[in-house]
C-alpha cells in the first residue's frame, strides 16, 4: 500500500515521462472522526500538496469528501485546487453536520440553494448515479432529474459514482440474465448517463467508461 506522498512522487515521475500532468483524485475519508482523535487529515494533506506544487487553482487534482467542512478547511489552508463535495442518499446528514448540529441533509444540498452554497468553496459535486437518472420501484431506469441543470447553473461540474459492469449494480432493464455477477449492458447505461450532460463519472471498469465516452463523442 503506497503512502500518499509515494503516490504524488509517482504521479510527478509519470507526468514527466508522458509529457503531460497526471491527474489524481484523493478522497478525505471520515475527517470529523479522525479530527476528534487528534488526527486531523487536512493539515498534512495541504502540506504535501504544497510540497509537490499541487495546491494551486490549476493543479491536476480533484480532492473530494463527503464532509463539506473538510473542503472548507482546505481552502483556509491555502489549497486552491478543484474540490468535490460527495453526496450521500438524500435523507443522510453529513457527519460534520451531525457533529456541528447543522440540521441540513443531503436533500438540502441537492437543492439549488444548497448547490449555490457548495459553489462558494468547491468546484464540483459527486452525486450517486440515481441522483442523475432516477429508477422506479422495480429498479428500472426512470427520467433524468434536474440536478445536472441546477449544478451547472451554480457553476459546478458533476462526476457521479459508481458505474460497474455487473448486473447487481445496473438498472433492471440493463441486466442480462439472472446471475447478479454477470456483466450487463453497462456500456448502454453509461451512454444514457452521458446524455444528461454530466462532466465525467467514476467507474470500477474504466475501459467501459472510456469506450462509452468515445462512442458518445462520435
Amino acid at each position: 500500500m503506497p503512502t500518499f506522498e509515494e503516490v504524488l512522487q509517482w504521479a510527478e515521475s509519470e507526468g514527466r515521462r508522458r509529457g503531460s500532468p497526471l491527474w489524481i483524485c484523493p478522497e478525505i475519508k471520515h475527517p470529523t472522526y479522525f479530527r476528534k482523535l487528534g488526527l486531523g487529515i487536512e493539515e498534512p494533506l495541504a502540506k504535501l500538496l504544497r510540497r509537490y506544487g499541487r495546491h494551486t487553482a490549476h493543479a491536476p487534482n480533484l480532492v473530494q469528501s463527503f464532509e463539506p467542512s473538510s473542503l472548507q478547511r482546505l481552502n483556509e489552508l491555502g489549497v486552491q485546487c478543484s474540490k468535490i463535495v460527495l453526496l450521500d442518499e438524500p435523507s443522510v446528514k453529513p457527519a460534520d453536520f451531525v457533529e456541528s448540529g447543522d440540521p441540513r441533509t443531503t436533500a438540502d444540498l441537492l437543492s439549488p440553494e444548497g448547490l449555490g452554497w457548495i459553489a462558494e468553496f468547491a468546484q464540483g459535486i459527486g452525486p450517486s448515479l440515481t441522483q442523475i437518472i432516477t429508477q422506479d420501484a422495480k429498479g428500472r431506469l426512470g427520467k433524468p432529474t434536474m440536478l445536472v441543470r441546477d449544478a451547472h447553473a451554480a457553476g459546478l461540474f458533476l462526476t457521479p459514482y459508481t458505474l460497474r459492469n455487473e448486473n447487481s449494480f445496473l438498472p433492471l432493464d440493463f441486466r442480462i440474465g439472472k446471475n447478479p455477477g454477470d456483466y450487463g449492458r453497462s456500456l448502454a447505461y453509461c451512454k444514457a448517463l452521458f446524455t444528461t450532460g454530466i462532466d465525467g463519472l467514476f467507474s470500477d471498469d474504466p475501459d467501459t467508461a472510456l469506450l462509452a465516452a468515445e462512442e458518445f463523442r462520435r
